[in-house]
């Protein structure tokens, strides 16, 4: 899997950025996945927006959730992690990690092709109908 995306600008000039930015362009900042009021789509963003985020252990109590988790991430996602380290950390026996082969993050947004509805369904039904 390729991480960095080399693109000319012209008259010379070159960039080199992480290749989830083109694939977040791909569907934030196209008609696929563009909407006039999503921060990701326009210029909400800021350089501290999220500085609140650093402070959080978003994931320090993980291992106290009680209710079903299903994390479900592309093979090919750059924050594959995320689900990956917090499945680590969950508890019980009604956990399961999907890791979808070839997927990038924005594939499981739309991506019919690769989001695994009948596993979603199955897993759903399991724990959520007890």
């Amino acid at each position: 899997m390729a991480l960095l995306s080399v693109i000319e600008y012209g008259m010379g000039s070159w960039r080199v950025h992480p290749v989830f930015i083109e694939q977040y362009h791909d569907y934030y900042k196209t008609p696929r996945g563009y909407h006039p009021r999503s921060l990701n789509s326009t210029d909400g963003w800021t350089a501290i927006g999220c500085q609140s985020f650093l402070n959080q252990p978003l994931m320090a109590y993980a291992n106290e959730i009680e209710g079903a988790v299903l994390p479900i991430h592309g093979s090919e996602a750059h924050s594959r992690y995320f689900s990956e380290d917090t499945y680590q950390r969950l508890t019980g026996e009604n956990k399961k990690l999907m890791i979808i082969p070839g997927a990038v993050h924005v594939d499981l947004y739309d991506n019919y092709d690769y989001i695994p509805f009948d596993t979603i369904e199955a897993f759903y039904t399991q724990y959520l109908g007890q």
